[in-house]
């Protein structure tokens, strides 16, 4: 039995995250080997909720860019959200976890709307908590959802899985020289202008003081290692 650095997460995945090696739309493989990872640790008894972006599907500011009104291009991102969400819990319910799907707009014939008690009672369950539609309101990103919901739930971290394996001082896909951090503070990434979170939910994590863990969610056993305390990633606190 592995000791439990952290009792309840809030995991950030992109809608990127799901599309595997495709150009667009989701990777069923990819859904599947997230789901055996998330059991993983619910079988320990981490209590799981998670956030998902839409970006694979559609991208409200890149339909603003191209002349569509931002308002509407949000409202399409944020149903975009929901899709994901939609193929996470079945990937998750066919790997034998039980799944709630909540939702900030009200899609009552596929969804619970998100209401924080019933979010909570279902994590004291030991049900995946799967939050949908960003935070409901446009301009907002799905990483100021993560991290609205986070606080909202009294997660004790936000894990931020992307396909890098932490914070560099650069891009490393393009910098072979970029060095990486292991921990850094809040201060330190605004001042250096490092590119963790948008400034809204990053701020808004930092007032809160919620750790935010940035790791490689792509390789196998990371998300144990992460919520078992190893130090992998790198931790903004």
């Amino acid at each position: 039995m592995y000791p439990m650095k952290y009792k309840r997460i809030l995991l950030k995945l992109s809608g990127e995250a799901l599309m595997g090696n495709r150009q667009y739309g989701i990777d069923p493989e990819r859904l599947s080997e997230y789901a055996k990872d998330i059991k993983e640790i619910t079988e320990l008894g981490v209590q799981v909720a998670i956030v998902i972006g839409g970006g694979n599907i559609f991208r409200g500011v890149a339909g603003a860019m191209n002349g569509m009104d931002r308002v509407q291009g949000d409202h399409m991102g944020m149903l975009a959200t929901v899709i994901n969400g939609l193929a996470l819990q079945n990937a998750l319910e066919d790997a034998g976890i039980k799944t709630r799907l909540q939702t900030a707009i009200k899609i009552n014939e596929v969804a619970e709307p998100f209401i924080r008690r019933k979010a909570m009672s279902h994590l004291n369950k030991g049900r995946v908590v799967i939050f949908g539609g960003g935070t409901g309101n446009p301009y907002f990103t799905t990483d100021s959802a993560a991290v609205l919901r986070a606080i909202e739930i009294e997660a004790d971290v936000i894990l931020k899985g992307t396909r890098v394996d932490g914070i560099y001082t650069a891009d490393p896909e393009k910098d072979t020289n970029a060095v990486k951090f292991d921990n850094i503070s809040f201060k330190d990434v605004l001042s250096k202008g490092l590119k963790v979170m948008d400034t809204t939910a990053f701020t808004l994590s930092q007032e809160n003081n919620l750790p935010i863990i940035v790791f490689d969610m792509n390789k196998k056993g990371n998300l144990l290692k992460v919520v078992t305390g190893e130090n992998i990633g790198t931790k903004v606190k």
